[in-house]
């Protein structure tokens, strides 16, 4: 277990890493061996954190890496939410990592499954009497966070009816688009989840447009579009440079609003992704600027 401190909120941020394996698809998919970096806060001895602590469960975010990247590529972000008060379960997909020799992106129609299970195995894991993740995650408070393909992923399993998982009350997307790959299922029907859109309008590798056309559709419920000026692909959510510290902060925020429950967060969120010259954060299918 590795300590480290978070930058947002007043957590250490430990980790463990467990190797899940789901046989049930295997006519479909194979076998999928999905090793699992699970950051989680550190309870304080004297259990004086209070708030979130005092009911002594956490929220979970399950979170889907990019094409050809891999857990650790995200540890700021990943690291602030955990800091935050936030069990996040990063999965590595089988086919499609930063170590594969031959990667097959289009496994990607496979991939909404694999968090589907992941999820499935943390409330298992969180159930257990004994283990490190034992009492830590409250079942009812679940979001999904993915970037690039893996915003692909988490975009379908939170508002496509393909690969819905109702447990999900939330979800952020990070630079992601529709599959090109398809789901055979329809886009966001009646009950999805708040959804947060999150695009740097300097992205040459998921171009705005793509990001946009998604959170144009969504109509169903509470949609953010945080508009990242002049960021690229990877940096806003793989560096600690600027973007990434307001990523991390908005990022927060919503989930603080629409998981947590924590209505005055609403009002932080929108505050911290309007920044003159840097950010634009717009809600509703209203367009950005």
């Amino acid at each position: 277990m590795r300590l480290a401190v978070g930058k947002i909120g007043n957590y250490a941020v430990a980790e463990r890493l467990f190797v899940l394996v789901d046989r049930s698809r295997v006519r479909a998919a194979g076998v999928r061996v999905l090793p699992t970096l699970v950051r989680y806060p550190v309870i304080p001895a004297s259990a004086a954190a209070g708030g979130r602590l005092a009911r002594g469960l956490f929220p979970l975010v399950v979170f889907a890496p990019g094409y050809l990247q891999c857990q650790n590529s995200y540890n700021s972000l990943l690291n602030a939410w955990t800091s935050a008060g936030y069990v996040v379960a990063a999965v590595q997909f089988p086919r499609t990592h930063c170590n594969m020799s031959n990667p097959h992106e289009p496994d990607l129609v496979n991939q909404p499954g694999d968090v589907s299970y992941v999820l499935s195995q943390m409330l298992q894991i969180s159930g257990q009497a004994h283990g490190v993740l034992s009492g830590l995650v409250n079942p009812d408070d679940i979001a999904v966070a993915g970037h690039s393909d893996g915003g692909d992923t988490v975009v379908a399993v939170a508002g496509n009816t393909c690969c819905l998982d109702h447990r999900v009350k939330a979800a952020v997307i990070l630079a992601g688009a529709e599959s090109p790959w398809p789901l055979r299922g329809s886009w966001f029907p009646d009950g999805t989840p708040p959804i947060l859109f999150v695009q740097g309008d300097a992205d040459n590798i998921n171009p705005p447009w793509a990001s946009q056309q998604m959170y144009r559709a969504d109509t169903t419920g509470p949609r953010f579009y945080l508009d990242l000026f002049g960021a690229g692909h990877l940096p806003p959510y793989e560096t600690r440079r600027p973007p990434e510290p307001l990523v991390a902060r908005v990022t927060t925020a919503f989930l603080d609003r629409y998981v947590a429950g924590e209505a005055p967060a609403g009002a932080v969120m929108m505050q911290q992704g309007n920044v003159p010259g840097r950010a634009a954060l717009v809600r509703g299918g209203r367009p950005p600027p």
